[in-house]
């Protein structure tokens, strides 16, 4: 399947992205020091892979932002991502110059990702605020309008509930334009319909429990398409701007592609991985092809892919730095589809 052919869930046809590949997000610690996490990010971009995220925790990890900036010169071509920002931590109007800076840096290679928040335990030791959910959502639609005028140059005049900004010219220029694209992720209601109002990039995300672990109801195909049609009712027209994102949480290589399954059906009863939560009952079926879980050969894996933007219109790819070697092969069989 090619770019331009079309796919129907329930809101209609809709032409389908080719597929990019990221590498990155929650799984990306910093446990060989900086030089390994440089060394990683190339590895990234010499297998193929499109962008190369960093993510947004005070624990045993680099610095998000210094972190893209030493990557925009140790790399040449991948993408420079944030996977995601937590919103909480930093002023709009300081992450947009920041994120330009970036931009400029890398020459044009920086997605910007942010979300509301969710690690409690996190502000809780740095002494900043975890406000309720509807507060940061509200906090975060704040955010998203004052970064998309900034991160273009713009002076932004903004008197809202939480942020008042007066007279602010966004600076430097990005060297993207209008701006760099910002990725929203989420998994409920609220934050698709926000991520549909503001973002070019929305990562579809499994509903996740107070404690951070994806809900294994929501990892269904079923599912996962179900929040795709909730982000096309709620973009409107401008859904068919929006890049869709997901993140494979499972690789297995296997040439015995039902008996892993099952196998990994099991582990999913008795616990394993700790990630996950297991609120439902889940079939070998639902195993095979859920978007979150990829068991088989490179050519398996490759065809569930596909199988799986047919049915959702998902077409960015994303995985762990831990499986980055695991999934490299399969990229060259989809590059360019």
């Amino acid at each position: 399947m090619t770019q331009g052919e079309t796919t129907g869930t329930g809101g209609g046809e809709t032409t389908l992205r080719a597929f990019r590949f990221g590498a990155g997000g929650e799984g990306n610690k910093d446990e060989g020091g900086a030089r390994k996490f440089v060394k990683l990010a190339q590895t990234a971009e010499e297998y193929g892979y499109d962008t190369f995220a960093v993510p947004d925790h005070l624990g045993n990890q680099v610095g998000p932002l210094a972190a893209l900036g030493a990557l925009s010169q140790a790399t040449d071509r991948i993408r420079l991502a944030t996977s995601v920002l937590a919103n909480g931590f930093r002023h709009p109007a300081l992450l947009a110059k920041e994120a330009n800076t970036i931009d400029v840096l890398s020459k044009g290679r920086l997605e910007l990702g942010i979300g509301a928040g969710w690690l409690k335990e996190e502000f809780d030791k740095a002494g900043i605020e975890f406000e309720s959910p509807g507060v940061r959502i509200r906090r975060l639609d704040e955010s998203l309008t004052i970064l998309d005028k900034l991160m273009r140059g713009e002076t932004v005049d903004f008197d809202g509930e939480f942020y008042q900004i007066k007279g602010l010219e966004g600076s430097p220029r990005p060297r993207q334009g209008p701006r760099p694209p910002i990725a929203v992720g989420g998994g409920g209601p609220k934050m698709l319909a926000l991520a549909a109002k503001h973002a070019d990039i929305i990562s579809v995300a499994p509903g996740t429990t107070p404690d951070g672990r994806m809900k294994l109801s929501d990892m269904t195909i079923e599912k996962t398409a179900e929040r795709v049609d909730r982000i096309r009712q709620a973009a409107g027209d401008r859904f068919a701007e929006i890049e869709l994102n997901w993140t494979i949480a499972v690789i297995v290589i296997t040439d015995d592609r039902q008996s892993t399954a099952e196998m990994a059906l099991k582990a999913l009863e008795q616990g394993y991985p700790p990630n996950i939560e297991r609120d439902t009952e889940f079939t070998v079926d639902d195993v095979l092809n859920s978007p979150y879980i990829a068991i088989g050969s490179f050519e398996e894996i490759a065809d569930q892919i596909r199988a799986v933007r047919r049915r959702t219109s998902m077409s960015y790819v994303g995985v762990f730095p831990t499986q980055m070697d695991a999934f490299a092969p399969v990229i060259s069989l989809l590059k360019g589809e």
